[in-house]
Protein backbone atom coordinates (compact mmCIF):
# COMPACT_ATOMS: atom_id res chain seq x y z
CA UNK A 1 0.00 0.00 0.00
CA UNK A 2 1.11 3.60 -1.05
CA UNK A 3 0.35 6.22 1.81
CA UNK A 4 2.07 9.72 0.81
CA UNK A 5 0.31 11.77 3.36
CA UNK A 6 -0.02 11.27 7.09
CA UNK A 7 -0.99 13.61 10.23
CA UNK A 8 0.73 12.55 13.17
CA UNK A 9 0.45 13.94 17.21
CA UNK A 10 4.35 13.88 18.57
CA UNK A 11 4.48 15.19 22.39
CA UNK A 12 7.77 14.89 23.58
CA UNK A 13 8.99 13.67 27.05
CA UNK A 14 8.43 16.13 30.16
CA UNK A 15 11.88 16.53 32.31
CA UNK A 16 11.53 15.21 35.82
CA UNK A 17 11.42 17.00 38.87
CA UNK A 18 14.02 18.10 40.97
CA UNK A 19 14.78 16.58 44.79
CA UNK A 20 13.94 18.23 47.84
CA UNK A 21 16.51 16.25 50.41
CA UNK A 22 18.64 16.90 53.34
CA UNK A 23 21.76 14.27 53.80
CA UNK A 24 20.70 12.22 56.87
CA UNK A 25 23.42 9.81 58.22
CA UNK A 26 23.80 8.54 62.11
CA UNK A 27 26.73 9.99 63.47
CA UNK A 28 26.84 12.98 61.17
CA UNK A 29 25.10 16.05 62.66
CA UNK A 30 25.44 18.63 60.80
CA UNK A 31 23.85 17.16 56.73
CA UNK A 32 23.39 19.49 54.19
CA UNK A 33 21.65 19.28 51.00
CA UNK A 34 21.97 16.46 48.44
CA UNK A 35 18.63 16.60 45.95
CA UNK A 36 19.37 15.72 42.25
CA UNK A 37 18.33 17.09 39.71
CA UNK A 38 15.40 15.26 37.59
CA UNK A 39 16.81 13.75 34.13
CA UNK A 40 15.56 15.12 30.49
CA UNK A 41 12.59 13.94 29.03
CA UNK A 42 13.06 12.59 25.49
CA UNK A 43 12.39 13.56 22.32
CA UNK A 44 10.42 12.63 18.98
CA UNK A 45 13.24 12.34 15.99
CA UNK A 46 11.98 11.53 12.86
CA UNK A 47 14.92 9.46 10.71
CA UNK A 48 14.86 9.47 7.00
CA UNK A 49 15.49 5.70 6.34
CA UNK A 50 16.44 4.11 2.73
CA UNK A 51 14.72 1.15 3.31
CA UNK A 52 10.75 3.01 3.54
CA UNK A 53 9.10 4.06 0.50
CA UNK A 54 5.89 5.05 2.06
CA UNK A 55 4.05 6.28 5.14
CA UNK A 56 1.75 3.63 5.55
CA UNK A 57 2.68 2.71 9.10
CA UNK A 58 1.07 6.15 9.97
CA UNK A 59 -1.94 5.20 9.07
CA UNK A 60 -1.95 2.93 11.78
CA UNK A 61 0.33 5.19 14.64
CA UNK A 62 -0.59 8.56 14.74
CA UNK A 63 0.35 9.80 18.37
CA UNK A 64 3.28 8.82 19.18
CA UNK A 65 5.37 9.77 22.90
CA UNK A 66 8.57 9.93 24.04
CA UNK A 67 9.56 9.12 27.41
CA UNK A 68 9.68 11.33 29.73
CA UNK A 69 12.99 12.49 32.15
CA UNK A 70 13.08 10.39 36.05
CA UNK A 71 12.84 12.56 39.47
CA UNK A 72 15.80 13.49 41.05
CA UNK A 73 16.59 11.65 44.00
CA UNK A 74 19.02 12.31 47.72
CA UNK A 75 21.95 11.43 48.24
CA UNK A 76 22.96 13.84 44.93
CA UNK A 77 21.56 10.97 42.75
CA UNK A 78 19.80 12.32 39.49
CA UNK A 79 17.15 11.06 37.42
CA UNK A 80 17.70 9.25 33.92
CA UNK A 81 17.00 11.07 31.11
CA UNK A 82 14.39 9.78 28.73
CA UNK A 83 14.90 7.51 25.89
CA UNK A 84 14.61 9.61 22.59
CA UNK A 85 11.55 7.98 20.19
CA UNK A 86 13.33 7.41 16.82
CA UNK A 87 10.97 7.45 14.04
CA UNK A 88 11.39 6.30 10.28
CA UNK A 89 10.12 8.09 7.68
CA UNK A 90 11.30 7.31 3.57
CA UNK A 91 13.48 9.90 1.87
CA UNK A 92 11.67 12.73 0.41
CA UNK A 93 9.40 12.94 3.54
CA UNK A 94 8.68 17.23 4.27
CA UNK A 95 6.98 17.88 7.38
CA UNK A 96 4.62 20.38 7.97
CA UNK A 97 3.22 22.68 11.08
CA UNK A 98 -0.57 21.59 11.33
CA UNK A 99 -2.33 24.14 9.01
CA UNK A 100 1.25 25.91 7.14
CA UNK A 101 1.79 25.56 3.73
CA UNK A 102 5.65 26.25 4.53
CA UNK A 103 7.86 23.10 5.54
CA UNK A 104 9.66 23.11 8.52
CA UNK A 105 11.92 20.37 7.93
CA UNK A 106 12.54 18.03 4.68
CA UNK A 107 14.13 14.57 5.24
CA UNK A 108 15.97 14.27 1.75
CA UNK A 109 19.09 12.19 2.34
CA UNK A 110 18.99 9.02 4.21
CA UNK A 111 20.18 9.17 7.73
CA UNK A 112 19.29 13.04 8.26
CA UNK A 113 17.15 13.89 11.61
CA UNK A 114 14.62 16.16 12.46
CA UNK A 115 13.56 16.81 16.32
CA UNK A 116 9.62 17.05 15.72
CA UNK A 117 9.41 17.70 19.87
CA UNK A 118 12.21 18.74 22.11
CA UNK A 119 12.13 16.99 25.46
CA UNK A 120 11.78 18.82 28.31
CA UNK A 121 14.68 19.82 31.06
CA UNK A 122 14.89 18.40 33.87
CA UNK A 123 14.73 20.19 37.22
CA UNK A 124 17.64 21.28 39.47
CA UNK A 125 17.75 19.50 43.15
CA UNK A 126 17.97 22.20 45.89
CA UNK A 127 21.67 20.84 46.74
CA UNK A 128 22.10 23.33 43.08
CA UNK A 129 21.37 26.45 45.08
CA UNK A 130 24.11 25.76 48.53
CA UNK A 131 25.82 28.45 48.83
CA UNK A 132 28.23 29.92 51.77
CA UNK A 133 25.49 31.93 53.12
CA UNK A 134 22.29 29.66 52.32
CA UNK A 135 23.54 26.00 53.31
CA UNK A 136 19.89 24.86 53.88
CA UNK A 137 17.99 25.49 50.33
CA UNK A 138 14.40 24.44 50.63
CA UNK A 139 13.96 25.03 46.84
CA UNK A 140 13.88 22.58 43.78
CA UNK A 141 12.38 23.17 40.54
CA UNK A 142 10.14 21.18 38.75
CA UNK A 143 11.07 19.61 35.41
CA UNK A 144 10.00 21.09 32.32
CA UNK A 145 7.32 19.95 30.00
CA UNK A 146 8.49 18.25 27.10
CA UNK A 147 6.69 20.03 23.74
CA UNK A 148 3.60 18.51 22.04
CA UNK A 149 2.34 19.09 18.33
CA UNK A 150 0.02 18.07 15.41
CA UNK A 151 2.24 17.82 12.32
CA UNK A 152 1.82 16.69 9.17
CA UNK A 153 4.02 14.84 6.48
CA UNK A 154 4.24 14.98 3.00
CA UNK A 155 6.28 12.19 1.14
CA UNK A 156 7.36 13.63 -2.61
CA UNK A 157 9.24 10.67 -4.71
CA UNK A 158 12.72 11.38 -5.48
CA UNK A 159 13.10 10.65 -9.57
CA UNK A 160 14.84 11.73 -12.48
CA UNK A 161 12.14 11.46 -14.32
CA UNK A 162 7.98 11.50 -14.52
CA UNK A 163 5.32 10.04 -16.92
CA UNK A 164 2.27 12.23 -16.84
CA UNK A 165 -1.07 11.96 -18.96
CA UNK A 166 -4.38 11.62 -19.47
CA UNK A 167 -5.50 8.02 -17.72
CA UNK A 168 -4.90 5.15 -19.96
CA UNK A 169 -1.93 7.14 -22.20
CA UNK A 170 0.16 3.71 -21.38
CA UNK A 171 2.06 5.22 -18.51
CA UNK A 172 1.89 1.75 -16.80
CA UNK A 173 3.29 -0.45 -20.07
CA UNK A 174 5.79 1.70 -20.67
CA UNK A 175 7.39 1.98 -17.44
CA UNK A 176 6.84 -1.75 -16.97
CA UNK A 177 8.84 -2.22 -20.24
CA UNK A 178 11.85 -0.26 -19.62
CA UNK A 179 11.90 -0.93 -16.06
CA UNK A 180 11.69 -3.03 -13.04
CA UNK A 181 8.75 -1.79 -11.81
CA UNK A 182 5.04 -4.05 -12.04
CA UNK A 183 2.17 -1.82 -11.80
CA UNK A 184 -1.26 -2.78 -12.81
CA UNK A 185 -2.20 -2.72 -16.29
CA UNK A 186 -5.46 -2.70 -17.55
CA UNK A 187 -7.76 -1.45 -20.19
CA UNK A 188 -9.93 1.16 -18.41
CA UNK A 189 -9.19 4.39 -16.86
CA UNK A 190 -7.38 5.24 -13.90
CA UNK A 191 -5.73 1.67 -13.45
CA UNK A 192 -2.59 3.09 -11.36
CA UNK A 193 -3.83 4.77 -8.47
CA UNK A 194 -0.72 5.03 -6.82
CA UNK A 195 2.75 6.64 -8.11
CA UNK A 196 5.57 3.28 -8.67
CA UNK A 197 9.05 4.10 -9.20
CA UNK A 198 11.31 2.18 -11.42
CA UNK A 199 14.53 1.75 -12.04
CA UNK A 200 15.50 1.90 -15.58
CA UNK A 201 19.43 0.55 -16.71
CA UNK A 202 20.95 2.15 -19.59
CA UNK A 203 24.00 0.87 -19.38
CA UNK A 204 27.06 -0.09 -16.98
CA UNK A 205 27.50 3.75 -16.53
CA UNK A 206 24.41 5.21 -16.76
CA UNK A 207 21.06 4.71 -15.17
CA UNK A 208 17.76 6.52 -14.27
CA UNK A 209 14.63 6.56 -11.87
CA UNK A 210 11.26 7.09 -13.40
CA UNK A 211 7.99 7.57 -12.05
CA UNK A 212 4.84 6.47 -13.05
CA UNK A 213 2.43 8.87 -12.05
CA UNK A 214 -1.63 8.52 -11.72
CA UNK A 215 -3.59 9.68 -14.58
CA UNK A 216 -4.80 13.15 -14.70
CA UNK A 217 -7.59 15.31 -16.02
CA UNK A 218 -8.98 18.24 -17.10
CA UNK A 219 -9.01 20.48 -13.32
CA UNK A 220 -6.70 17.83 -11.72
CA UNK A 221 -4.75 21.01 -10.14
CA UNK A 222 -8.21 22.39 -8.78
CA UNK A 223 -8.39 18.44 -7.54
CA UNK A 224 -10.25 16.76 -10.30
CA UNK A 225 -10.15 13.46 -10.61
CA UNK A 226 -7.03 12.03 -8.12
CA UNK A 227 -6.22 15.65 -8.12
CA UNK A 228 -3.05 17.37 -6.68
CA UNK A 229 -2.46 14.67 -4.63
CA UNK A 230 0.22 13.20 -7.23
CA UNK A 231 1.17 16.33 -9.21
CA UNK A 232 3.28 16.67 -6.59
CA UNK A 233 5.30 14.30 -6.78
CA UNK A 234 6.25 15.74 -10.41
CA UNK A 235 7.83 18.56 -8.63
CA UNK A 236 11.26 16.98 -8.04
CA UNK A 237 11.68 15.56 -11.66
CA UNK A 238 14.63 16.31 -14.07
CA UNK A 239 12.29 15.71 -16.87
CA UNK A 240 8.92 14.48 -18.01
CA UNK A 241 7.67 12.53 -20.60
CA UNK A 242 4.29 13.53 -21.87
CA UNK A 243 2.09 10.16 -22.75
CA UNK A 244 -0.38 10.74 -25.13
CA UNK A 245 -2.30 7.76 -27.52
CA UNK A 246 -3.28 7.80 -30.75
CA UNK A 247 -5.64 4.87 -30.16
CA UNK A 248 -8.60 5.73 -32.27
CA UNK A 249 -11.03 4.69 -29.03
CA UNK A 250 -9.59 8.10 -27.51
CA UNK A 251 -12.23 10.35 -27.35
CA UNK A 252 -10.36 13.72 -26.95
CA UNK A 253 -8.02 15.04 -30.37
CA UNK A 254 -3.96 14.55 -29.44
CA UNK A 255 -3.74 18.37 -29.39
CA UNK A 256 -6.44 18.79 -26.90
CA UNK A 257 -4.99 16.37 -24.57
CA UNK A 258 -1.39 18.31 -24.97
CA UNK A 259 -3.20 21.65 -24.43
CA UNK A 260 -5.15 19.67 -21.47
CA UNK A 261 -2.41 18.76 -19.38
CA UNK A 262 -0.23 21.81 -20.41
CA UNK A 263 -2.63 23.41 -18.66
CA UNK A 264 -3.13 21.40 -15.67
CA UNK A 265 1.26 21.49 -15.41
CA UNK A 266 1.28 25.10 -15.41
CA UNK A 267 -1.18 25.61 -12.59
CA UNK A 268 0.31 23.53 -10.41
CA UNK A 269 2.18 24.92 -7.68
CA UNK A 270 5.67 25.50 -9.13
CA UNK A 271 4.58 25.99 -12.61
CA UNK A 272 5.63 21.96 -13.76
CA UNK A 273 4.92 23.28 -17.03
CA UNK A 274 8.34 24.39 -17.52
CA UNK A 275 10.21 21.51 -16.82
CA UNK A 276 12.41 19.72 -19.64
CA UNK A 277 9.59 17.31 -21.25
CA UNK A 278 9.47 15.05 -23.99
CA UNK A 279 6.62 14.76 -26.05
CA UNK A 280 5.70 10.66 -26.46
CA UNK A 281 2.74 9.48 -28.58
CA UNK A 282 1.85 6.08 -27.38
CA UNK A 283 -0.16 3.12 -28.87
CA UNK A 284 1.24 3.30 -32.35
CA UNK A 285 0.08 -0.19 -32.94
CA UNK A 286 -3.41 0.92 -32.63
CA UNK A 287 -2.51 2.72 -36.52
CA UNK A 288 -3.87 0.27 -39.10
CA UNK A 289 -2.71 0.19 -42.82
CA UNK A 290 -5.13 1.29 -45.83
CA UNK A 291 -8.19 3.93 -45.42
CA UNK A 292 -8.64 2.70 -41.53
CA UNK A 293 -5.51 4.19 -40.25
CA UNK A 294 -5.78 7.11 -42.12
CA UNK A 295 -7.16 9.10 -38.92
CA UNK A 296 -4.64 7.43 -36.46
CA UNK A 297 -2.02 8.57 -39.24
CA UNK A 298 -3.42 12.59 -39.71
CA UNK A 299 -3.15 12.63 -35.75
CA UNK A 300 0.43 11.57 -35.23
CA UNK A 301 1.47 13.81 -38.28
CA UNK A 302 -0.48 16.63 -36.70
CA UNK A 303 1.30 16.24 -33.27
CA UNK A 304 4.80 15.81 -34.51
CA UNK A 305 4.43 18.90 -36.40
CA UNK A 306 3.00 20.82 -33.79
CA UNK A 307 5.95 19.98 -31.39
CA UNK A 308 8.09 20.65 -34.28
CA UNK A 309 6.54 24.70 -34.76
CA UNK A 310 6.97 24.57 -30.64
CA UNK A 311 10.67 23.19 -30.52
CA UNK A 312 9.28 20.48 -28.27
CA UNK A 313 11.28 16.94 -28.60
CA UNK A 314 8.89 14.32 -29.99
CA UNK A 315 8.99 10.50 -30.01
CA UNK A 316 6.58 7.74 -31.46
CA UNK A 317 6.15 4.18 -29.57
CA UNK A 318 4.29 1.06 -28.99
CA UNK A 319 4.76 0.08 -25.92
CA UNK A 320 2.87 -3.06 -25.89
CA UNK A 321 5.48 -4.32 -28.94
CA UNK A 322 8.13 -2.41 -28.15
CA UNK A 323 8.21 -0.49 -31.05
CA UNK A 324 10.53 3.00 -30.89
CA UNK A 325 10.68 2.10 -27.17
CA UNK A 326 14.99 1.50 -27.39
CA UNK A 327 14.94 4.81 -28.86
CA UNK A 328 12.70 6.52 -26.16
CA UNK A 329 15.70 5.35 -23.56
CA UNK A 330 18.23 6.64 -25.13
CA UNK A 331 16.32 10.12 -26.33
CA UNK A 332 15.56 10.63 -22.31
CA UNK A 333 19.42 9.28 -21.36
CA UNK A 334 20.65 12.10 -23.34
CA UNK A 335 18.65 14.69 -22.09
CA UNK A 336 19.48 13.80 -18.69
CA UNK A 337 22.85 14.15 -19.94
CA UNK A 338 22.39 17.55 -20.91
CA UNK A 339 20.08 19.32 -17.87
CA UNK A 340 22.67 20.02 -15.29
CA UNK A 341 22.23 18.21 -12.18
CA UNK A 342 19.77 20.21 -10.04
CA UNK A 343 21.11 22.95 -7.69
CA UNK A 344 21.52 21.67 -4.06
CA UNK A 345 17.99 22.98 -2.50
CA UNK A 346 18.50 25.75 0.32
CA UNK A 347 18.36 23.23 3.35
CA UNK A 348 15.49 23.35 5.75
CA UNK A 349 16.40 22.78 9.71
CA UNK A 350 17.64 19.10 10.01
CA UNK A 351 18.94 18.68 13.36
CA UNK A 352 20.87 16.10 14.64
CA UNK A 353 19.45 13.74 18.23
CA UNK A 354 20.03 15.14 21.53
CA UNK A 355 20.03 12.70 24.33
Amino acid sequence: MFVDHARIFVSAGGGGNGCLSFRREKYVPKGGPDGGDGGDGGSVILVADADLSTLVPFRYTRLLHAKRGQHGMGSNCHGKNGQDLLVKVPPGTFVYEEGSAEPVAGLRKPGERFIAARGGKGGRGNARFATSTHQAPRRADPGEAGQERWLVLELKLLADVGLVGFPNAGKSTLISRISDAHPKIADYPFTTLTPHLGHVVVDESFSFVVADIPGLIEGAARGAGLGMRFLRHVERTRLLLHLIELSPEAELDPLERLRIIDQELAAAPGDLSRKPRIIVATKLDTISEGLQGEDGRRRLAALQRHCEEHDLQFAAISAVSGLGVADLVHMVEQRLREIPPPAEEAPLPVEEACG
